[in-house]
């Protein structure tokens, strides 16, 4: 097992393996979103029940949870990768991490803008400066800072190591948007947000975030495999192998 993961540690042996591995999670997240997404749209309630019941516009929801799980996974997958990086100094970990952070943004992003898009309707306000807005606000911005801590530094050994410190700093954010979504006590925590308690979701509701979030997921995969991948082509350029791989891929 240990000789296994040491031969795909190597940027040349796993450049080849992500690039199998692509159009699988395409078919995946292709397959996943559509299910996901008809069914939310056309197998669920026209209107949420309860005391402040809400129309059609609730299925922005089928967006929104995913994107904000997606956000929250893929920031502690990044640090995860970073910290290897740091521990081992693999070169390929480095990657991985800067490979991921940009889907990580942008699913950071589209939780955000889905949550303004559904708050107006639903309660008179597209912001709300309450802890579980600005928390993923503020997660936004470390994916940014990381990009570009990495970007600004010519170095890439150098820029491998100050953005992985950053992005373990600012792990602190996973847990605390949580939290303020799952607080124990709402009433120290009040705010426009609802509470994610699954376990009170309308099951057709239920199957359409988790087909959307798998979805998400499989999408996550793939362009984090595609980006690894131009990464690595970059960085390894100077090595026979990568020169006579991007030859063959000018000439096909």
């Amino acid at each position: 097992m240990s000789s296994a993961w040491s031969k795909f540690a190597s940027p040349s042996t796993f450049y080849p393996l992500a690039g199998r591995m692509i159009p699988v999670f395409w078919v995946l997240a292709a397959g996943s979103l559509l299910v996901g997404l008809y069914w939310g749209f056309f197998e669920t309630p026209d209107q949420l029940g309860g005391s402040n019941a809400q129309k059609g516009y609730y299925r922005i929801i089928f967006l929104h949870v995913g994107a904000a799980w997606m956000s929250m996974w893929l920031y502690a997958v990044m640090v995860g990768w970073a910290a290897i990086g740091l521990v081992f100094n693999t070169r390929l970990s480095y990657m991985m991490a800067n490979a991921i952070a940009p889907t990580g943004a942008i699913f950071t992003f589209l939780a955000l803008w889905s949550g303004a898009f559904w708050g107006r309707p639903s309660w008179g306000t597209y912001w709300d400066w309450d802890p579980r807005l600005t928390s993923e606000l503020i997660l936004f911005f470390l994916y940014i800072g990381y990009i570009a801590l990495h970007s600004a530094i010519d170095d890439a050994r150098r820029a491998d190591r100050a953005a992985a410190l950053l992005a373990i700093v600012g792990l602190v954010m996973v847990p605390v948007i949580f939290w303020s979504i799952n607080c124990p006590d709402p009433n120290q925590c009040a705010a426009l947000h609802q509470r994610s308690g699954l376990g009170k979701v309308d099951g057709d509701i239920l199957f359409a975030m988790l087909m959307t979030t798998l979805g998400f997921w499989m999408y996550a995969f793939a362009t984090t495999l595609m980006r690894v991948r131009t990464i690595i082509l970059t960085r390894e350029a100077q090595t026979t192998w990568a020169a006579e791989t991007i030859q063959a891929e000018v000439r096909s």
